[in-house]
């Protein structure tokens, strides 16, 4: 599998949750919350042996929520969807109040192994 299509496998299990997902930043005409914005920012677990690289790669990167909805079940959709895509390994790295925005922010960390 191409490091393209590993992203692709992320895409898509994301947009499996909701049509409010963008790569990398959300439109500026985006208002209204909940939304999700993915981005990979470089490799993720690859291993080596008998010096040299095993031939694999992974995909590494970040996937946030912003809501403002407490107890928001889109939570649950992300880690549903997550785990339900063969090849994704994840977890829960931070949940943040922002006082200027109001929002929720969850952020998770991906590697997508194929």
């Amino acid at each position: 599998m191409t490091y393209s299509q590993k992203l692709r496998k992320v895409r898509d299990a994301l947009l499996s949750v909701s049509g409010y997902v963008y790569h990398y930043r959300k439109p500026e005409n985006v208002k209204t919350a909940p939304w999700i914005v993915w981005q990979e920012d470089g490799e993720g677990m690859t291993g080596a042996a008998d010096n040299r690289r095993l031939p694999y790669q992974t995909a590494h990167g970040t996937i946030d929520l912003f809501t403002l909805t407490e107890y928001d079940e889109t939570v649950d959709a992300i880690q549903n969807a997550l785990d339900n895509a063969d090849g994704i390994a994840w977890r829960l790295n931070s949940v943040q109040y922002e006082d200027e925005t109001n929002l929720i922010h969850y952020e998770w960390e991906f590697d997508c192994l194929g």
